[in-house]
């Protein structure tokens, strides 16, 4: 775009629609009550016009105070505040009264006036933009952060109102108590795969900011692959993982060794069986199809991964989880900010991507070190590093918990697995507790722990007699 197009675009008159202003102002003067109705859809900087601004707002005020509204006594309370004469005077009051027969469109001249209200906010908020741009005042990254800061707090500024009587609310909650009774889904959302995590989360519900912390070495990762294997593998829904430690070679090896039972080390030192082999060319041909997609670029921040969950959204008709590997190396928007408001900005900007998306979001953290004091003590919500703004804006925080991890580190032969829980710390709408999982190290893979009624059937699959 040229600059002198630019400057043409940006010479014209905002939107505006000064009639429908006349009639909301109308309206109010009309039916004084209408002050309620358009009150949850206008903010006073709506209207376009100064005048019809001090207008609305000694209308809001009189109509707050119980007063009622007519020509004499607005004119008088005009004048004790010096607006008479900036609101044009009593002809002008007296064309407003006659600007609308009667009040009933009040509400849809208020809409009028809301949405052109809110294209000129996307014009300011361009035109900033577009200024901050030329100048180069910012780095580029800093820059897409803000502008993106700004359409967004157009959104959430421009939502209106919405009050539901209780007799909606308790219909709705009666059809999801019908569906829940059938087995269906009422909230959305993806199962994890596990049966213990399901049972105390019912899955990963649409709009959750869901936090998976431990300390390094705990199976962070290896978790997060088996949710996505789940989601990706077996419900055949699209899932982004973003990748911000390991490549996307990595990722690869690791999940189709965990996927097809191949022993890690065995793919990386080139020893495998032919029925290794044989497994795994099955697993890739199964995994090529899957709607997965990963991002691994090492500095990626909460706006770029927005664009890409989007896109993805898009081009796929729908998306069932974001995965974000992990929160502390996300790139901030601002690198002048303390780090501790680093983190609570990116964890906040999270959650609004799984609402704004509405779709989960699984992100891993990394606890403190203070998560290591007490050998097999259970990590807490203290622990979490950085920042209590994690623990804040998380629908649900669960930690990994390995007793044996230690002798685990020091011993590298096969075993059939060792015990490990998954501790559902926090859960916004639902239970706290503990989920038990096994933990393969070869695979680099959690599965369900067998149940005490199920023992003997292991008992059975291995061979042993009774």
């Amino acid at each position: 775009m040229s600059t002198a197009l630019t400057s043409e675009i940006l010479d014209r008159q905002p939107p505006c629609n000064l009639e429908a202003e006349q009639c909301v102002l109308g309206s109010i003067m009309l039916l004084p009550d209408a002050c309620d109705e358009v009150a949850l859809i206008l903010h006073s900087m709506d209207f376009y016009d100064d005048g019809h601004r001090t207008l609305y707002e000694h209308m809001l005020a009189m109509h707050d105070a119980g007063r009622k509204i007519d020509i004499p006594l607005l004119v008088e309370r005009l004048k004790s505040q010096n607006d008479f004469d900036a609101v044009g005077g009593a002809a002008y009051l007296e064309t407003l009264f006659n600007s609308v027969p009667h009040a009933a469109h009040a509400k849809f001249y208020a809409e009028i006036v809301h949405k052109k209200a809110t294209y000129r906010s996307l014009i300011d908020a361009s035109t900033d933009i577009l200024r901050d741009a030329y100048e180069e005042s910012d780095d580029a990254r800093e820059m897409l952060g803000k502008a993106e800061q700004r359409i967004f707090s157009i959104l959430d500024s421009r939502a209106a109102g919405n009050v539901a009587t209780i007799d909606d609310l308790m219909q709705d909650a009666l059809e999801r108590l019908d569906a829940r009774m059938r087995g269906e889904s009422t909230t959305g959302g993806v199962d994890t795969g596990f049966a213990d995590i399901d049972e105390l989360l019912n899955g990963f519900h649409n709009s959750q900011l869901i936090v998976l912390a431990a300390r390094p070495g705990m199976g962070k990762t290896a978790l997060a692959m088996n949710f996505t294997e789940h989601v990706t593998l077996k419900a055949r829904v699209p899932v982004l993982y973003v990748s911000l430690e390991m490549s996307t070679m990595e990722l690869a090896d690791r999940m189709l060794c965990s996927v097809a039972n191949v022993n890690s080390h065995r793919l990386r030192s080139g020893t495998l069986s032919s029925d290794d082999r044989r497994r795994l060319v099955e697993t890739a041909a199964d995994m090529s199809s899957a709607p997965m997609f990963i991002d691994d670029t090492p500095s990626r921040n909460v706006t770029e991964i927005a664009a890409a969950a989007r896109r993805i959204r898009r081009r796929n008709d729908g998306l069932g989880l974001i995965v974000v590997d992990y929160l502390q190396l996300v790139q901030p928007d601002s690198t002048k900010d303390p780090r501790q408001e680093q983190v609570a900005k990116i964890t906040r900007r999270l959650k609004l991507i799984a609402r704004d998306l509405n779709v989960p979001v699984l992100c891993l953290a990394q606890l403190n070190r203070q998560a290591e004091e007490g050998r097999g003590a259970r990590p807490k919500l203290s622990h979490l590093r950085e920042s209590g703004a994690i623990e804040q804006d998380a629908d649900v925080v669960m930690f990994i918990h390995r007793p044996d991890s230690e002798t685990d580190a020091e011993d590298d032969r096969q075993s059939d697995g060792s015990d490990a829980e998954l501790i559902i710390a926090k859960q916004r709408n639902g239970p706290v507790g503990i989920a038990q999982l096994t933990w393969r190290k070869e695979f680099t893979r959690f599965g369900d722990r067998a149940r005490p009624y199920q023992e003997d059937f292991v008992d059975y699959n291995k061979g042993e007699s009774f």
